[in-house]
């Protein structure tokens, strides 16, 4: 009795045995098809009359240099500008030019009145006829002298005289000259003794009006500013670097400008200031470029993109012909032999210069499609359909 049941025992310990393998297997095996599935979806074997569109190759390691893309804007170089206000304080009683139009140096802006500027007037004349008065009173006392009728003592007197009174014709001048008036009104002031009833307000270098804040009527004073006058003909494109690539940045550095209003043009400017100081809000550091504008295709304010050449260093990079994207992810072909290829994941860097940096993924002793993988990709959806 004793005998058959351990038989028994030893049956049913090989039954729970078996049982247990089985179990094993079970779970064991769905994962195993899960992995052989998915290499599967990723896997492709091309047809042979597929195979002269594509080119089999490997990684490789160059010297990249990434360009720095920095939001930008058009502005007036500040060297071409000038602000232009009024000498005296008076009321405008005529305008010559609008926005936009094109002035020489020299050439009337607008017209002004001033109560300050007959005072000027009248007292350049007082000082004008006073010098005239000493003058021939010190040419007579030179003939008395000679006749021996005064004593030197008046000569030198009355030339005294006249040295103050060409001081202050000249200070008279000065003052005119400091007012607007030009020196060919105030000799004709002086030739007819006419007092100017307005002076003219010029332009003090040849550009473009592109501000102008006064109207006819208006009162204004040496402190407002009512004219802007800017030489177009090169403007700046200033940017702001972020502080940790500020370092690869210089002074002399030809950099890319993209103009978007300008469409799909490239001009090339040269970095004249790059700051000393941080903004501390932004963590960026004002850089400042200079571009020719011959033709006036840049306004200033239009919004821009300065492209700034990164140092080169050593990356490993794989063709833009041989990425493939689906759902957010970048994907590679490897070449397996025999016409098959296996789609893997990797991930990669912005794009230089048509090639991408590879950061993961895939090593330079691969071999992977560098050519054609987009068609290679479209016969594995293909093949996944059916």
């Amino acid at each position: 009795m004793k005998k058959i049941m351990r038989i028994t025992g030893a049956v049913v310990i090989v039954v729970l045995l078996n049982a247990g393998c089985s179990s094993n297997e079970e779970t064991a095996s769905p994962q195993k098809a899960v992995k052989q599935e998915q290499e599967d979806v990723n896997s492709i074997t091309i047809r042979p009359e597929m195979v002269p569109r594509i080119k089999i190759g490997q990684p490789t390691m160059v010297d990249l240099a990434d360009k720095l893309q920095v939001p930008s804007q058009v502005e007036v170089d500040e060297e071409r500008l000038v602000r232009i206000g009024s000498y005296v304080t008076g009321r405008i009683t005529d305008l010559y030019v609008m926005l936009g139009d094109s002035v020489n140096a020299g050439q009337p802006l607008a017209r002004i009145t001033s109560p300050e500027l007959t005072q000027a007037q009248l007292a350049f004349l007082r000082a004008f006829s006073r010098t005239v008065l000493t003058e021939k009173a010190a040419q007579r006392a030179q003939h008395l002298l000679a006749a021996d009728v005064i004593a030197i003592a008046e000569v030198e007197r009355r030339e005294s005289e006249l040295e103050v009174a060409r001081a202050e014709l000249e200070a008279a001048k000065d003052q005119l000259r400091l007012l607007g008036v030009d020196s060919t009104v105030v000799a004709e002031l002086a030739k007819r003794g006419h007092i100017l009833p307005s002076v003219t307000i010029n332009a003090s270098r040849s550009g473009i009006i592109i501000a102008r804040s006064v109207i006819i009527g208006q009162v204004v004073q040496p402190a407002d500013q009512l004219f802007g006058v800017a030489d177009l003909s090169s403007v700046w494109v200033v940017g702001d670097v972020p502080e940790q690539i500020a370092r690869n940045v210089q002074v002399g550095q030809h950099v890319e400008i993209h103009v978007p209003a300008l469409g799909d043009v490239s001009l090339d400017g040269l970095i004249i200031f790059v700051a000393d100081t941080v903004n501390p809000l932004t963590r960026t550091v004002m850089v400042r470029t200079m571009v020719e504008n011959p033709q006036r295709k840049l306004k200033p304010d239009m919004l821009a993109t300065m492209h700034i050449t990164d140092n080169a260093h050593k990356s490993l990079v794989v063709p833009e012909t041989a990425v493939v994207r689906e759902a957010n992810r970048d994907y590679v072909f490897l070449a397996q032999g025999n016409n098959r290829f296996l789609r893997i994941p990797v991930e990669l860097g912005h794009e230089v210069a048509d090639m991408y940096p590879v950061l993961n993924g895939v090593t330079i002793d691969q071999k992977i499609v560098v050519d054609g993988a987009f068609h290679l990709d479209n016969e594995r959806k293909l093949a996944e359909l059916e």
